[in-house]
């Protein structure tokens, strides 16, 4: 029953561990930030179902992603003809094609071969027979040519576009302050937002229901915009409707995008002769073009086009060299915050689309904290009761070990920021009744032992040694199944799957390693001639 130092240092260590990762959970949020720098500062994060908050299911729509590459696909095609002098008529998007008539049907293989150039392998399709090819071309005798997307182009680019939304909206949520939301995948196209604590769920929706896709156009004047509907005015022009009540309702813009907000720093909200604006910084390369689109452009008019919307239509009175510029409109100094939060998370490549919502509100949080609190103080009581009457000192070692199973359940949660939902409870109250489970495992061999007449001190021994491997298997089986609940459950399942493992882990250690060393304490100071258990 001798207990090696090392042991009694880890234990101690474990536990002076587990209280000081536990401390930020008591401590006010200013005494937490007036400790040094190395003290623990994560805590446990109540979940959407305990403290209330928002739910949102999105969906990206994955219609506007493949007509997104549509649409370049038209200028790379218009480029690549022209280039060859091929003549051509009707070129488009309709469906989920690209679309011309070329004017001279018997150069239909030139013109093939051209197009041909834009159809790269798939990065990680391969090389050789058989390998994937972006673009499906198809050319027929009379000169009519379709190009569409493959299915693994397809594929591809529409999972590409859910993994850039979900960082989008991430770092939409985090602009905010809004903190703990736990934002991950679902399925192929969509997305899960839960925001706990957010009172507010339609500023979220509105936040993250727009594109935000912020573009620069040069502005074209004297072209009649239902001309360039009616596909009579000259190529490359676009009609674009204005956001501003005030000035044109619309405008005839250049399809060339000069700058994009991909080569946005920083934006922000400020005002200007007292009226809200945002005023944004390019990085080096968008300072260097739009310098040289300001020099080359004075006096012509510059359109700020934000999701399909020009926001503004400055005309530019000299260059400008610094690389930053103002938005101005009809702004609040809410839709300005708004606004600058959008350009500094930057643009989603597709629009989200709202297809379920809930909203969890803070009475509702708190009876399922109140009813989780009775459960577990329900079940740890008569554990530890039924322990204590059955196994008498035995059972006391028990109850002990499993309230440092608790301590360090709750650390290791609290040191890993985990979040604590309804699910995350019901494996905490499971945990409790495992946690003794092993201990009914050794003190049951112990019993054995005894009635085969072992003395006291054999009969602790074997106890623990032969029911070692019992419990190991039993334990190890039950962190499988947590872990695969984990990596494949969603939401709920994954809050249960967490408190399961770290429970299985932490029963293990105390059942084990803790409970020998009360144990050994125990029969050191009470020597007894048999064991009554």
């Amino acid at each position: 029953m001798r207990v090696p130092r090392w042991k009694l240092w880890v234990a101690a260590a474990s536990l002076i561990l587990a209280v000081l990762a536990l401390l930020p959970n008591l401590l006010a949020p200013e005494t937490l930030r007036r400790l040094p720098p190395f003290f623990p500062s994560n805590h446990i994060v109540l979940g959407l179902d305990l403290q209330g908050g928002s739910y949102l299911l999105l969906e990206v729509e994955a219609d506007a992603v493949v007509k997104d590459r549509l649409e370049q696909l038209v200028g790379e095609v218009r480029s690549a003809l022209r280039t060859a002098q091929i003549g051509y008529r009707g070129l488009g998007v309709q469906g989920e094609a690209v679309v011309l008539q070329l004017t001279d049907p018997a150069r239909l293989d030139q013109a093939l071969g051209e197009l041909a150039k834009l159809n790269p392998l798939l990065p990680t399709a391969g090389f050789g027979a058989g390998a994937t090819r972006e673009l499906v071309i198809e050319g027929e005798r009379d000169g009519r040519i379709r190009i569409s997307l493959s299915e693994r182009a397809r594929e591809d680019r529409i999972s590409a576009a859910v993994t850039q939304s979900l960082e989008v909206v991430r770092r939409r949520i985090d602009e905010l302050g809004t903190r703990e939301a736990s934002i991950q995948r679902q399925g192929v196209d969509r997305i899960l937002v839960q925001v706990p604590g957010e009172r507010n769920p339609e500023a979220i929706k509105r936040l993250l229901g727009k594109t935000a896709r912020l573009t620069f156009h040069m502005v074209e004047l004297g072209v009649d915009p239902m001309e360039v509907r009616a596909g009579r005015g000259p190529a490359g022009l676009m009609v674009v409707e204005s956001a501003d009540r005030v000035g044109p309702r619309e405008y005839v813009l250049h399809r060339q995008v000069e700058l994009s907000g991909e080569n946005l720093v920083d934006a922000q909200a400020t005002f200007q002769n007292n009226e809200p604006v945002v005023s944004f910084r390019f990085d080096t390369q968008g300072a260097r073009k739009f310098a040289r689109i300001t020099q080359e452009n004075v006096g012509k008019l510059f359109a700020i086009v934000l999701d399909d919307k020009v926001i503004s239509a400055p005309r530019i009175r000299e260059p400008i060299l610094g690389g930053s510029g103002i938005i101005s409109g009809s702004f609040t100094p809410e839709s300005a915050n708004e606004l600058a939060v959008l350009l500094r998370a930057g643009a989603l490549p597709a629009p989200l689309r709202v297809i379920e919502e809930r909203t969890v509100g803070p009475d509702l949080g708190a009876d399922s904290i109140r009813a989780g609190a009775i459960a577990s103080v329900v079940a740890l009581v008569a554990v530890l009761v039924f322990m204590a009457a059955y196994y008498g000192p035995f059972g006391v070692i028990a109850d002990i070990a499993l309230l440092l199973n608790l301590l360090l359940l709750l650390a290791i949660m609290s040191a890993l920021g985990a979040t604590l939902t309804l699910p995350g409870i019901a494996g905490i109250v499971l945990t409790m009744g495992m946690a003794v489970d092993s201990n009914v495992l050794i003190y049951e061999r112990i019993h054995e032992e005894v009635r085969l007449g072992r003395t006291p001190l054999g009969a602790i021994e074997t106890g623990f040694n032969e029911a070692l491997r019992a419990i190991i298997d039993a334990n190890v089986t039950t962190l499988i199944a947590g872990v695969v609940l984990f990596q494949f459950g969603t939401g709920p399942i994954r809050g249960f799957a967490v408190t399961l493992s770290i429970g299985v882990l932490t029963t293990m250690f105390t059942a084990v390693f803790m409970s020998r060393i009360m144990v050994a304490f125990w029969y050191r100071r009470a020597r007894p001639a048999q064991l009554a258990i």
